[in-house]
């Protein structure tokens, strides 16, 4: 079986469903093209019972997927977006599909896992980070707000860990992974060869003849796979390194519980703290609309009852980021030109009103992708 698209592999592997991005020159990120191919294998292996575990993958060794082809975004955005409004239709739906797919997901985020990867992976029932694994939302770095999910995976991080990764886009090692709720498992990366092996094993080992009287019904035949699936997991995970966050708990809480951005930015310098200074420079560094309307649409996706909610809400933020100044200056900064140096407007936090914020949020015809 394959979605015939050479950016994703997609075979039977036994009873796995085995799904390789296949972009590694562009760190597997994804293009249009790659999400419906994703989506008819998904739709079309949900219903095959030959396939009792799917596991997704990157090729090559720098990471899973390093977020959606945002050269081609800048294009589109610069022609007016309404293929990238398309895009984040059809991705934001995918996300949906794979946190409630009916069949176990194991995602492998070893190396670069970052924006549209986590979409990807995250939201999958047994999520797997290595050693090599730098896990992100880095959207505010360009101009966008924390989407594919990603913002409620960030809204509900412990304390205000969340907050802070989404407004300044720092990374998270394997170990800060884990404990803000974007993995499940720590498996060194020499290790993921050996587990998928024991993966196909176990698929064989529970599979059913359809043909057969005795076949189990679907939802037995779930559950026993997923159990098994547990199973060869734990037999591979390892202890994961230390969260460097958990020890900074004290001083990010206190900092971004603050009303505001600017109220933040002063807890963060007033602080003491070396990594809070640090912290203030990367999210300076940030589209300061996207920065503020980040912070709006997390804490309000704390209050969302669904996955489903959250999306429908980024779907509406990232829309309205396609229609101001900040996506395609802070694409053209990072990728086309490689200045590293956007100019941001306003340039300023204090230049952003809370007008400009309540645009990110508010409902607009035509900008709704209606899951929930």
């Amino acid at each position: 079986m394959s979605a015939e698209v050479p950016e994703v592999r997609t075979y039977l592997d036994g009873g796995v469903g085995r799904i390789v991005l296949n972009r590694p020159q562009a760190l597997n990120s994804l293009t249009h093209r790659m999400i419906t191919a994703l989506r008819t294998t998904l739709d079309a292996w949900a219903a095959d019972e030959r396939v009792r575990v799917v596991v997704l993958s990157g090729a090559g060794e720098r990471g899973l997927c390093a977020g959606a082809d945002i050269r081609a975004m800048h294009d589109d955005a610069k022609a007016g977006g309404a293929g990238t409004r398309a895009f984040f239709r059809d991705e934001y739906r995918l996300n949906a599909l794979i946190a409630r797919y009916p069949k176990p997901y194991v995602a492998v985020m070893d190396g670069i896992t970052m924006g549209g990867g986590v979409g990807l992976s995250a939201h999958g029932a047994i999520r797997i980070v290595t050693e090599r694994s730098t896990v992100a939302m880095p959207e505010t770095r360009i101009g966008l707000v924390p989407d594919v999910g990603g913002s409620r995976l960030l809204a509900h991080s412990p304390g205000e860990l969340g907050i802070h990764l989404g407004l300044t886009s720092a990374s998270m090692g394997p170990g800060d992974a884990l404990l803000c709720g974007f993995a499940d498992h720590y498996v060194p990366s020499a290790r993921i060869p050996e587990l998928l092996d024991a993966l196909t094993r176990s698929a064989a080992s529970t599979s059913a003849d359809p043909t057969s009287a005795t076949t189990p019904s679907a939802v037995t035949t779930a559950s026993v796979t997923t159990a098994a699936v547990d199973a060869v997991v734990a037999a591979h995970t390892e202890p994961a390194p230390p969260a460097a966050l958990a020890a900074q708990r004290a001083w990010i809480d206190e900092c971004y519980a603050a009303d505001t951005a600017e109220e933040i930015v002063e807890r963060l310098l007033n602080s003491g703290v070396p990594e809070a200074k640090e912290a203030v420079a990367l999210l300076l560094g940030n589209s300061p609309t996207a920065v503020k309307a980040a912070l709006a649409a997390l804490r309000r996706a704390r209050t969302l009852p669904s996955l489903e909610a959250v999306l429908d809400q980024e779907y509406r933020v990232s829309c309205a980021a396609l229609d101001g100044h900040d996506l395609v200056e802070g694409i053209r900064a990072q990728v086309i030109d490689k200045d590293r140096n956007p100019r941001w407007e306003p340039a300023t936090l204090a230049g952003v009103t809370e007008v400009d914020v309540a645009r990110f949020l508010a409902p607009r015809e035509g900008d709704e992708l209606g899951l929930a």
